[in-house]
């Protein structure tokens, strides 16, 4: 008979990380204050650890051995834990005190500068790491929320994925994960060798989201670094296999979480997606600059909700004014990429998860997506190229 798992508390949490020595072996992690609040959802262990700002990189394996032990719990079926710098009290104020050394370190030879991967566009991705096996990787974004980023973000998947395209989708929004409906996906992910998740699939998409890991109705009420540290699980510890492009379906905003995902990820370009109106325009760029700003090509701009067609007369209807996402992107320079009409069939076929590019691949607003991934991917290809270009060819002779 199979054991019987124990019902995890926070008591058995904290006497576990009690075993896990403090910086410098001055205590333990408990005791000196560095855990944060733990959260436990289905079976799944989260909380941060405070750490001495200045020390933040050399504490990685204290996070790892703390992770170790949660996971080892009867009962854990994971565990996210993140390193946070913020100061907050239980004698974290001052630094934690180093041991005398015991004789002298010599210093570390310099690292050899990281070659970039073949296809990697030099330029905005230099410093940060790629993921094995993805050869682009897309954010689709928005300045605020209710525009239809998710509905825009999977139906453009979709539409890469009717090009030919071998495509992935990674659901960022730690807060509002709306992958699994959109696209009909239940139940858990399987572990791969017991290290790494593998992803759920749909529709020919490979797709990973929180919300596979946790309950719909559950609230994540994290700090930041705790969503960037499960935002990096799902992207580095996923067994993604040879993708083309992962689409990244980026939280709503301009926050920490969104500015983090796009500094730390080699971004092959990200898309803006806004309605027509000035308000949702503005939050709209401030998207785009903060992507400018962290050296992330913006591919373009879709505008979503553009028009609505009468269904009895076909009249066509501006209901949020129209053309003001494509004259913003002839402003700043940046390509259009598309216009999405306000239908009703694509949001009643993205409440029942049959988005329409699979469930009415010949009807009009399919096409458009299509179109609209094609424009994607060729901008894409253009920035790649681009950069390509701009590095030197250096011949001996």
């Amino acid at each position: 008979m199979p054991a019987v798992q124990e019902n995890v508390t926070k008591e058995i949490v904290i006497e576990r990380l009690k075993t896990v020595n403090g910086p410098d072996f001055t205590g333990n992690i408990v005791d000196l204050g560095m855990v944060s609040e733990i959260f436990i959802a289905d079976a799944k262990v989260f909380f941060s650890i405070t750490v001495p700002a200045a020390r933040a990189q050399e504490m990685e394996p204290l996070r790892a051995a703390a992770e170790r032990v949660v996971k080892a719990i009867p009962g854990v079926a994971g565990a996210v834990v993140a390193l946070t710098a913020e100061k907050k009290g239980g004698g974290m104020e001052a630094p934690v005190p180093q041991r005398p050394a015991t004789r002298p370190v010599p210093p570390a030879a310099p690292a050899a500068a990281p070659r970039p991967a073949p296809h990697a566009p030099a330029s905005h991705s230099q410093g940060k790491r790629g993921v094995p096996g993805i050869e682009a990787i897309i954010a689709v974004a928005s300045g605020k929320g209710g525009v239809g980023k998710s509905t825009t973000a999977v139906n453009i998947a979709l539409g890469l994925a009717a090009n030919g395209l071998r495509v992935g989708v990674l659901d960022a929004d730690i807060y509002g994960p709306s992958m699994p409906r959109l696209l009909n996906i239940h139940g858990r992910p399987q572990m791969v060798d017991g290290k790494v998740l593998k992803p759920m699939e749909n529709y020919g998409l490979k797709v990973m989201s929180m919300g596979f890991l946790v309950d719909e109705e559950t609230p994540m009420i994290w700090r930041g670094p705790m969503v960037m540290s499960a935002l990096t699980q799902m992207l580095r510890e996923v067994e993604w296999g040879p993708l083309d492009v992962l689409v990244v379906d980026m939280p709503p905003g301009t926050g920490d979480a969104q500015l983090t995902m796009a500094q730390q990820v080699p971004l092959a370009g990200a898309v803006i997606v806004s309605t027509p109106q000035d308000l949702a325009l503005i939050d709209a760029r401030k998207g785009l600059n903060m992507f400018r700003k962290v050296d992330v090509p913006v591919l373009g701009i879709v505008e979503n909700m553009s028009y609505f067609l009468a269904p009895d007369t076909g009249k066509r209807y501006d209901i949020f004014g129209h053309g003001g996402a494509r004259r913003e992107a002839e402003r700043l320079g940046v390509s259009f990429l598309g216009e999405v009409p306000l239908e009703m069939g694509i949001r009643e076929s993205s409440d029942a998860g049959t988005p329409v590019v699979v469930s009415k691949p010949d009807s009009a607003e399919a096409k458009i997506y299509r179109d609209i991934a094609a424009n994607v991917w060729g901008r894409v290809k253009e920035e790649r190229g681009a950069a390509e270009a701009a590095v030197p060819n250096i011949v001996f002779e």
